[in-house]
């Protein structure tokens, strides 16, 4: 089989080289197969290799082929929803949980770059700009609130006006400077990974697709018409699931995000824009995310969509919320863009659990995956060599099916996200 090339990026043009792994050819057997080729695969893969397990790992296309290669490259804190969220859903204890393990998935990332020497472009800082007066009004308790309770001194409010000398536009009312979050090129920490993963021993493969499997104590996944023998499968397949495993694919929706990169800008235009180099993210419902890359082009990400094909001019598509933020871009080439899938959860909040002693699952990071997937394998490996408790944090989060299962959840959706754009513009 011949797997699909990675999307037309600004993060393909500039990716590291690696190697190209080889299609399964042969039947096989091994400890644990992880399906999927993304962070959460990799990172398990790596895990469980360090720890003595013989690994198997299956990607359909090319390693980081999927979102894990396209993404806005954020590294945040905490969980997809806010902490006062959390502690209504789940209880302080759980909720404090699940910031512990989020502080814990930034580590892993920094210390996995660290270790194995990926060149990803890392740089520190994430700015969360108020797109409403409410939101910024939200944005000072709830820094004070991550001090007093969670310890967590990281985070300065921002004003108006500082926001504005920041970013270089007067778009924000507030926003939320943490200092201790990230960025960096997506597609070349996934690649780090996989390198990280093949020296530790796993054996990877590309272009071998799965197209069933058949669990129990030993476990039999079909690959390019071969045969993996297991005892152990890692589901990683997020929003690529489609119909491998329909137990999983009511509790996920996939969704389209877009990017572009624009020209180089050049230090004074770009220092114009973002003055400390950060990652921003807004809040908007369907928000707005942008950095600066290494040769100082802007990552712009705006607009989603919820079909199965992406829009036709996806610059065009993007630029005009670029333009919102910055209408000074307006004769600023666009050099890339591309789009991708990510699975979202109900809830928001990622979806880890078990299908059975021995099938373990993980997807739905709903736009928070680059640290929480990476984290995912780490608390796999855990699982599997029988210490399951901090992943069990994750399966005990109450996650939903959306209504109307896998055929009717779009328009649902389509419907949702309609109204939450609308509230966007209000």
């Amino acid at each position: 089989m011949t797997a699909e090339a990675h999307a037309k990026s600004y993060y393909a043009a500039t990716a590291n080289r690696h190697s190209d792994y080889p299609s399964l050819s042969e039947d096989s057997s091994c400890d644990v197969c992880v399906i999927g080729g993304g962070y959460s695969g990799l990172s398990s893969a790596l895990h469980l290799a360090e720890r003595g397990y013989d690994v198997i790992l299956l990607e359909a296309n090319r390693i980081a082929w999927g979102a894990s290669g396209r993404n806005g490259g954020q590294v945040g804190s905490g969980q997809r929803q806010e902490q006062d969220v959390l502690e209504d859903m789940l209880g302080i204890a759980d909720a404090r949980h699940l910031w512990d393990l989020a502080e814990e998935s930034k580590t892993v990332v920094k210390t996995r770059i660290a270790r194995h020497k990926i060149d990803c472009d890392l740089k520190p800082g994430i700015l969360h700009a108020a797109s409403k007066p409410a939101d910024a009004a939200d944005f000072e308790p709830y820094v004070e609130k991550l001090a007093r309770e969670y310890g967590y001194a990281h985070l300065r409010s921002v004003s108006r006006e500082e926001i504005g000398a920041m970013l270089g536009t007067n778009r924000y009312h507030g926003g939320i400077l943490d200092s201790d979050s990230a960025h960096l090129h997506p597609l070349n920490y996934a690649l780090g990974l996989a390198g990280a993963a093949d020296d530790a021993g796993a054996r990877l493969f590309e272009a071998s697709r799965v197209t069933g499997y058949q669990d129990g104590a030993v476990c039999r996944i079909a690959c390019n018409g071969h045969q993996v023998i297991a005892h152990h499968v890692v589901l990683a397949c997020n929003g690529y699931l489609e119909r491998l495993e329909p137990r999983l694919a009511g509790k996920i929706m996939p969704i389209n995000n877009f990017i572009l990169a624009t020209e180089p800008l050049g230090e004074a235009l770009a220092g114009e824009l973002i003055r400390d180099d950060v990652a921003v993210a807004d809040t908007k419902f369907v928000i707005d995310y942008y950095r600066l890359s290494a040769d100082r082009r802007l990552l712009f990400g705006g607009g989603e969509n919820y079909r199965r094909s992406f829009p036709p001019d996806i610059a065009g598509f993007v630029r005009k919320y670029m333009l919102r933020v910055y209408p000074q871009l307006e004769s600023k080439r666009i050099d890339y863009s591309w789009g991708g899938t990510l699975a979202i959860t109900l809830n928001r909040m990622p979806d880890f659990g078990r299908l059975s002693s021995n099938i373990y699952f993980v997807q739905g990071f709903s736009g928070h995956g680059v640290a929480m997937a990476s984290l995912a394998g780490k608390l796999i490996a855990e699982a599997v060599a029988g210490t399951a408790e901090r992943f069990d944090v994750f399966a005990r989060i109450p996650t939903r099916r959306f209504p109307g299962g896998t055929l009717l959840r779009w328009p649902g959706l389509v419907l949702g996200m309609l109204y939450y754009a609308l509230r966007d513009k209000l």
